[in-house]
């Protein structure tokens, strides 16, 4: 699929941008500020790969099985046990509680995102994957895939986003999950 490489590049690049000052004034060895970025990086592409993986499963309201249909929060707890072993809240009103809140211009790939769909905020919940785009379980008759988050629709339902991946280390991501829940 065209969309991987692209966003793998993407993610590399973003992962790597807010380490590029910080190495300057930092007395960090470089190695151990390649190994976080790349630690970062490995654990975003594994999302995103993960993700891209249950496009076209159909949409089914509480659904967490891939097998018998996938809700938004489905899918999200599924691409998060499954690439990172971590284990999410059930629906998007948790998830929305974790993490650290990040602005639409900061979004990262393997950032959650929030709309408003139900006529009450965090209602769904979808996965970045970079370039402005979003994995999501749609609605009843629809089925996994891919939009944009600046289409109309989304761009007027945006709640907010919050990021599970630690900057510093994805390794503490699991202890601080565990200690938020």
């Amino acid at each position: 699929m065209f969309l991987r490489p692209a966003l793998f590049s993407l993610t590399v690049l973003l992962a790597s941008a807010p380490f590029a000052h910080a190495s300057e004034a930092s007395a960090q060895p470089q190695a151990r500020q390649t190994s976080v970025i790349g630690e970062y990086a490995d654990a975003a592409e594994q999302l995103v790969d993960e993700a891209l993986s249950y496009l076209g499963i159909r949409y089914r309201f509480g659904g967490t099985s891939p097998e018998t249909g996938l809700d938004c929060s489905g899918l999200v707890l599924n691409v998060f046990r499954n690439a990172l072993g971590l284990d999410l809240p059930r629906t998007a009103r948790e998830m929305a509680d974790l993490g650290d809140k990040v602005g639409r211009q900061e979004l990262k790939p393997g950032d959650l995102v929030f709309f408003n769909t139900m006529r009450r905020t965090f209602s769904h919940v979808g996965i970045y994957l970079g370039e402005g785009k979003f994995v999501h379980a749609p609605s009843s008759g629809g089925k996994v895939r891919v939009e944009s988050i600046s289409t109309r629709y989304w761009a007027q339902r945006f709640n907010g986003a919050r990021r599970l991946l630690d900057e510093d280390s994805t390794l503490d991501a699991a202890a601080r999950l565990a200690s938020m829940r």
